[in-house]
C-alpha cells in the first residue's frame, strides 16, 4: 500500500505547482466550496494512479488545488464511500495521499441525520467525537509504521482547538452552530426508526455514511481533524418521514453557504 500512496502523491506533484496545507473533503451536496478557492490544478481522480472514482451522484471525482482563505488547499471534489464496495484502505486511500503531498491540517463535510431532539433539518453541526459503528476499521491489517502507530490515541479525534475557533467564527457572523457526536455507519439505506432510536441510544447526535474512515486514518498520520455535518433529515420520534438522496442534496445546498463561509474564515485564521 505504501508504495501506491507513493506512486499517486508522485503523479499528482508532477502536475500542481504548489504545495497544499489543508486537506478538505467536501460531502454529498457541497461540492459549492470550490466556488471560494482559487483554483490552480484540477485533476479528475481517474488519472490518479491507484485512485478509486465516485460512482455516487453529487460527488464530482477531482482533486482541486488553489488557494483559500490564504491557505494553499487540496479539495477533494467527490469521496468514496464503503457502500460502494470500497474497502477500508480504498475509501481513505485519498487522505493518505494528501499526508504525503504535505497536508497539515484536514477538514471534513458531510450530510446526515438528526437523532438529537433539538435539532431541525437545515442545522449545522460541528462533530465534537464519533462513533465507529461500520462493520470493519482502515487500520485492521498489517500496520505501516511509516504512516503511524500500531495502537493510534482517539481521544483528541476532532481538534479542539478548532473547534473553539470554529464556533467563534460562527458567532461572528450570526450562524447557529450545533455541536455533537457523529456515528458512522455502512449505508446505502438509511436508517430505520429503530435504528435511528439505537443510534440515539448510544450516545450519537447524528448518524451518516462517511468521515469516520477518513478521520481513522488522518489521526494514525497525526493530522488534526475538523468536520462539520449538514442534518438533512431527522430520525426523531414523531419527525420521520421518507427520505430521498435528492431531498438530501437539496437541503445540503440550502445550508452550504453558511458552512462554506464557516470554513473559509477557519481556514483563513488558523
Amino acid at each position: 500500500m505504501l508504495e501506491k500512496i507513493k506512486n499517486a502523491a508522485a503523479y499528482i506533484q508532477s502536475e500542481i505547482s504548489i504545495q497544499p496545507e489543508i486537506g478538505i473533503i467536501l460531502g454529498t451536496g457541497l461540492g459549492g466550496l470550490v466556488k471560494e478557492i482559487n483554483i490552480k490544478h484540477t485533476i479528475p481522480y481517474e488519472q490518479i494512479p491507484n485512485f478509486p472514482v465516485s460512482t455516487v451522484e453529487g460527488h464530482s471525482g477531482k482533486l482541486i488545488f488553489g488557494e483559500l482563505g490564504g491557505k494553499n488547499v487540496v479539495a477533494m471534489q467527490g469521496r468514496f464511500h464503503f457502500y460502494e464496495g470500497y474497502d477500508m484502505q480504498q475509501v481513505t486511500f485519498p487522505v493518505r495521499v494528501m499526508k504525503f503531498l504535505g497536508i497539515q491540517k484536514l477538514f471534513v463535510s458531510n450530510a446526515s441525520g438528526g437523532v438529537n431532539p433539538d435539532f431541525e433539518i437545515g442545522d449545522l453541526m460541528i462533530i465534537n467525537d464519533h462513533i465507529n459503528l461500520f462493520p470493519s476499521n482502515p487500520l485492521i491489517g498489517k500496520n505501516i509504521s511509516e504512516l503511524g502507530p500500531r495502537f493510534p490515541d482517539m481521544s483528541d479525534a476532532y481538534n479542539k482547538d478548532l473547534i473553539v475557533k470554529a464556533k467563534a467564527v460562527a458567532a461572528a457572523n450570526n450562524i447557529k452552530v450545533q455541536e455533537g457526536i457523529y456515528a458512522g455507519l455502512t449505508g446505502p439505506t438509511f436508517e430505520t426508526p429503530a435504528e435511528y432510536k439505537y443510534v440515539f441510544s448510544v450516545g450519537a447526535d447524528a448518524v451518516g455514511m462517511s468521515t469516520v474512515p477518513e478521520v481513522i486514518v488522518a489521526r494514525h498520520m497525526g493530522i488534526p481533524c475538523f468536520a462539520m455535518s449538514i442534518i438533512t433529515d431527522l430520525g426523531v420520534p414523531g419527525k420521520i418521514v421518507q427520505v430521498t438522496h435528492e431531498e438530501v442534496q437539496h437541503v445540503a445546498a440550502q445550508a452550504e453557504k453558511k458552512m462554506t463561509l464557516i470554513m473559509k474564515e477557519l481556514i483563513k485564521i488558523i
